[in-house]
């Protein structure tokens, strides 16, 4: 395990490096809790949001499997204030048992802003497609996140 912290932690700072060019749309941090079974499970997230209802995600799961992701995610409003419905595509690359998995992932969700305070909350789908070691797909991958939004 030692040996992939560097890697984990420098993509970590990276993402959080690139929350800067979002000054309109501000970035959010949190929490992802998640059923066990996919790479990206438990994590930290951090999403920065990009004009036209846009963002990109970043998760370093710390669940069964150390893993890091990226999401490309794209909102549409509920017609209610700060409600969205989102969907997206992205990739992940973990580790588990000197095993590495990777492979391609989706995401769809309900989305929350509240107005009054700095706290975004979602409720995901995001199931994942393991190329390697072998071939197996994760559907039911259910997430709850919860993210301070920077002011």
């Amino acid at each position: 395990m030692k040996e992939y912290s560097p890697f984990f932690f420098l993509s970590f700072l990276l993402l959080m490096s690139s929350a800067g060019y979002a000054q309109k749309n501000p970035p959010s941090l949190g929490l992802r809790l998640s059923t066990p079974y996919p790479t990206l499970s438990n994590a930290i997230t951090l999403r920065i949001n990009a004009p036209g209802e846009k963002a990109l995600e970043g998760i370093f799961s710390f669940g069964e499997r150390l893993g890091v992701g990226m999401l490309y995610e794209k909102f549409i409003s509920l017609k209610s204030p700060g409600f969205y419905w989102f969907y997206g595509v992205g990739g992940y690359v973990g580790f588990e048992s000197k095993q590495t998995y990777f492979g391609p992932t989706g995401i769809v969700g309900l989305d929350y802003n509240f107005r009054e305070i700095p706290l975004n909350l979602s409720l995901d789908l995001k199931p994942e497609l393991d190329l390697a070691p072998k071939l197996s797909f994760i559907v039911y991958s259910v997430g709850l996140s919860a993210r301070y939004v920077f002011p």
